[in-house]
């Protein structure tokens, strides 16, 4: 992982307009109000027994904590923001805007700051146990739920 390439993806991202329509382009989701971007991801384990995996995850918080610091020294502190509470919201038939719904499957948490009018944010997700990790970049201007 390399802190400066992720700091320059953040800054691009928040320099630049979001996509009319849903779309990926590489490693960026997007689509109007949001991008979703993957830093780094791990390799996925199949063959875990569960010390591999809380090693990657450590690692990917470590680097979304390094990130943190040096946002911080930008912006100020974060907010810290549980988009699973979202999930449980959704499946009680309220409807949860982009980029929100997608990271309440499985960001348990987000480091976000106010930039000018856009939200930007970092947060280490999973999809599930044998799958990899993700260090993910989010810039929205879609309010928090």
């Amino acid at each position: 992982m390399t802190t400066a390439r992720h700091l320059a993806t953040i800054d691009s991202l928040l320099a630049g307009p979001f996509p009319a329509r849903p779309e990926r382009s590489g490693p960026v989701d997007g689509g109007p109000g949001f991008h979703i971007a993957e830093l780094a991801t791990s390799e996925e384990f199949w063959e875990d027994d569960g010390t591999r995996s809380a090693l990657v995850e450590e690692e990917y918080e470590a680097e979304r904590d390094r990130l943190t610091a040096l946002l911080t020294a930008r912006w100020g502190p974060p907010e810290v923001l549980s988009p699973w509470s979202v999930l449980e919201r959704s499946t009680d038939g309220e409807e949860i805007p982009e980029p929100w719904s997608t990271l309440g499957c499985h960001t348990p948490d987000l480091r976000l700051w106010r930039v000018g009018g856009r939200w930007a944010g970092l947060g280490v997700s999973q999809w599930d146990k044998e799958l990899p990790y993700q260090l993910l970049a989010v810039v929205t201007d879609v309010g928090t739920p």
